[in-house]
């Protein structure tokens, strides 16, 4: 099982994560954080904007599922269901044990699944340790409080990493 913080890819916001990206990689299931990464955390309900990407990714016969550690399972319910889509909370991320019930109820295999977010220690640890496709954004809203701006210094040596891999990629 490898243990590594580095995404494979790195965007800017999770829009940038197109039905056509997803195709390129054989991704039929999107797990996705959702505090900082789909909405900053006081953002009580989805906004148009995400409603829209969701409804191309479902037109392009992509299955979004959010994946979260929340403590309360409160906010994860409002926020889905008001989006008629599926959550595994208390996913216990980076532990692969939520990325594996998402994908045993979608019946997906880690080769076809990615995992959307924005933090190094669980969203791409956890993609990595499951072997699913890690995909990294920045998040929305920006750090909140000491120790996220903390969490986010730390992660910029791999942030650079994952650039340099891409860019050299795409030179291929």
């Amino acid at each position: 099982m490898p243990v590594s913080l580095i995404p494979q890819l790195l965007l800017e916001r999770y829009d940038q994560v197109t039905p056509d990206l997803l195709a390129r990689h054989g991704i039929s299931l999107l797990l996705c954080d959702l505090d900082y990464t789909l909405a900053p955390r006081s953002v009580p309900e989805p906004d148009e904007a995400l409603r829209r990407w969701l409804e191309r990714l479902k037109g392009a016969g992509i299955t979004v599922m959010i994946l979260s550690n929340n403590r309360s399972s409160r906010r994860v319910d409002t926020f889905c269901a008001s989006l008629g889509i599926r959550y595994v909370g208390h996913a216990g991320k980076p532990s692969p044990r939520g990325y594996r019930e998402a994908m045993e109820q979608a019946g997906v295999g880690p080769e076809y699944t990615a995992m959307l977010g924005d933090k190094l220690l669980t969203d791409m640890l956890g993609a990595n340790r499951s072997g699913v496709l890690a995909v990294m954004v920045e998040p929305l809203g920006g750090p909140v409080g000491v120790w996220n701006h903390f969490l986010h210094l730390l992660q910029r040596p791999f942030k650079w990493i994952t650039k340099r891999r891409m860019t050299k990629h795409e030179s291929i």
